[in-house]
């Protein structure tokens, strides 16, 4: 299972060493790659302080990073999406919470619904070990060009995926 460790691995790279995604190492976020064309993506999440928010549970927040992680990992692998050349950026997403995780781990199951040329829509169940509902979300991204850097000094890795 590929997790953000702070070796140097990034979140998501199938194991390849790579830039680390801060945010997803903080959230202790981890995934095996899918299969390209299976149609799903599963990333879970371990349920710790880190996550948490002001009343010690999930804050919605980290919730709806892992459901953006599974669904933009789910849309890369089910598309056309070439990692040297573009980027995909989440254009919409909608997190619907409806529990709290009865058990130390959540998962989020995202599931291809449309692969247009450009426009990818993702619907996502986050549940708990013990299938319990925690939210579901319905997520869509677009394919653009490769996209620069935010921050001087700060240099891209061309094919290293921001998800």
């Amino acid at each position: 299972m590929t997790t953000a460790e702070p070796s140097g691995e990034a979140a998501g790279s199938g194991g390849s060493p790579g830039p680390v995604i801060p945010l997803h190492e903080l959230l202790g976020l981890s995934f095996e790659p899918p299969d390209v064309g299976a149609g799903w993506a599963e990333v879970r999440m371990p349920v710790r302080p880190q996550a948490f928010g002001f009343t010690a549970n999930l804050h919605g927040g980290a919730i709806a990073t892992l459901v953006d992680v599974a669904c933009a990992l789910c849309a890369a692998r089910n598309s056309d999406f070439d990692l040297e050349r573009q980027s995909m950026v989440t254009t919409d997403m909608h997190v619907r919470y409806h529990g709290r995780p009865r058990t130390d781990t959540v998962v989020a199951r995202a599931e291809i619904v449309r692969v247009g040329s450009q426009l990818i829509v993702v619907a996502c169940r986050v549940t708990d070990d013990g299938g319990h509902l925690i939210a579901t979300a319905d997520f869509s991204a677009m394919i653009v060009p490769l996209r620069r850097p935010l921050v001087e000094g700060h240099e891209a890795t061309p094919g290293a995926p921001e998800l």
